[in-house]
């Protein structure tokens, strides 16, 4: 299999800031894009491999299918079965697991340099011939419908989110959870997986990357020699229905029989490709990212009202909401809770934020950002993540700059074009003898 080669070396620098490292980006015939970063200073590989799939390609009564096969992509292939699969990992010291999210999945495995083609091996393997057994996806189905139950239905908190989101992305892909409908979850057939499997579980959909301890000659002979053997696959592009913005507020009081209540307001706002997605994070970060913020220093300490209060912004491939939430005390009044993060938003809107507070976020965020790419597995992501969303892991490397680039005018900017009332969707988790 003879590869088409890149090879790439980028920096991004704002103010005294920097992030510079070298990878290899390749893209074999049988569209499989591969991302090698080279780093020796321990004998480890993280091996990442990401499908462009999440729950936006799903559809009614097939929700929740990308985790389900998350799940089914450890229960074995041809070559190596369910236990032999885990079996093999653990006795040559390798640490896996997986995630499924709105818009990839990935598999991830931390291993030590001698073991790369083993592992390149059992990928193949399952990237291509899953079984599905029956009996393996009943036992399976068993465990995510738990899993649904222990995270959403038996959850308080679980339920608000599932609530937030079908208003918030109604008739969109991004309206059902990750995990899926309970319904669907009871209908999955090993047919009807398979026709999943097959659409988007290929060289064409994937990516690879592997940061680590290796010979970049070497490592491009094996992928050579075991995806070699996998045969491109057509990648349908599909359409999604745009977000609709409301034209007046959505509210919803959810009782149930819970302790205190909790209230979430949440705002459509945009992309991850969208360039207000810095002042958005940064504006997040600001009312109610830390212990110091607005919202936990008037809610938590000062009014003593709340346990907790956040604020964030959520950008997905295609859309994205400014989300804030309010754990509220058992015995305060939830009402007054909510006025005073109204308070606080029009506070925002109205006098924007001082650049003591802008220069704060920035240092903190950029510092997490940085931290975030300290080891192997860390980079891999970040490129793995970066190479998905936006088609070129190097927009990485142009980030901090990005938030740099920040000003307080264009916070204010974004509070006022994204925080309107007109658009706003508040749901509440109340105990039943709760008006």
């Amino acid at each position: 299999m003879q590869l088409i080669s890149q090879s790439v070396s980028s920096s991004a620098q704002g103010s005294e800031l920097k992030i510079d490292f070298e990878a290899q980006k390749y893209l074999a015939p049988n569209g499989l894009t591969i991302i090698l970063y080279e780093d020796h200073r321990i004998p480890m590989i993280s091996y990442h491999t990401w499908y462009r799939v999440g729950s936006r390609n799903e559809s009614p009564g097939v929700t929740g299918a990308a985790h389900m096969l998350e799940h089914m992509m450890f229960k074995g292939a041809k070559k190596y079965s369910g236990k032999d699969f885990d079996r093999i990992l653990h006795e040559n010291g390798i640490m896996n697991n997986a995630f499924t999210s709105w818009d990839y999945t990935g598999f991830y495995q931390n291993l030590p340099s001698s073991k790369l083609e083993l592992m390149m091996d059992m990928e193949v393997d399952r990237m291509r011939y899953l079984k599905i057994d029956p009996s393996d996806l009943k036992s399976e189905l068993q465990v995510v419908a738990e899993e649904r139950r222990w995270r959403t239905d038996n959850n308080p908190m679980g339920l608000l989110r599932e609530e937030l989101f079908k208003k918030v992305f109604n008739q969109t892909p991004y309206e059902w959870p990750v995990i899926g409908h309970m319904s669907d979850i009871q209908s999955y057939t090993s047919e009807k997986l398979k026709v999943f499997y097959d659409k988007y579980y290929n060289t064409s959909n994937a990516v690879l990357v592997l940061a680590g301890d290796f010979d970049p000659d070497q490592v491009k002979t094996l992928i050579e020699k075991h995806y070699g053997q996998l045969l491109p696959a057509p990648v349908e592009k599909q359409n999604f229905k745009a977000m609709v913005l409301p034209t007046k507020p959505q509210r919803s009081l959810i009782h149930k029989s819970v302790q205190n209540a909790t209230l979430m307001f949440a705002y459509p706002s945009v992309s991850a490709k969208h360039q207000d997605t810095y002042a958005l994070e940064i504006l997040g970060h600001i009312l109610g990212g830390g212990l110091s913020s607005p919202l936990v220093t008037e809610l938590v300490y000062t009014k003593q009202i709340a346990s907790s209060a956040g604020s964030f912004q959520l950008s997905n491939a295609d859309s994205g909401l400014f989300g804030i939430s309010v754990s509220v005390k058992p015995e305060s009044n939830w009402q007054v809770a909510e006025q005073l993060v109204r308070g606080q938003i029009k506070a925002v809107l109205e006098n924007g934020v001082s650049a003591k507070e802008l220069e704060k976020a920035k240092i903190n965020m950029m510092k997490e950002f940085v931290d975030d790419l300290q080891t192997l597995d860390g980079k891999a992501r970040a490129i793995a993540v970066n190479e998905i969303l936006f088609g070129d892991y190097k927009k990485l490397l142009t980030d901090l700059e990005k938030y740099q680039s920040v000003t307080v005018d264009d916070v204010k900017r974004v509070a006022n074009d994204y925080l309107k009332i007109s658009h706003e969707t508040f749901v509440a988790l109340l105990p039943e003898d709760k008006k």
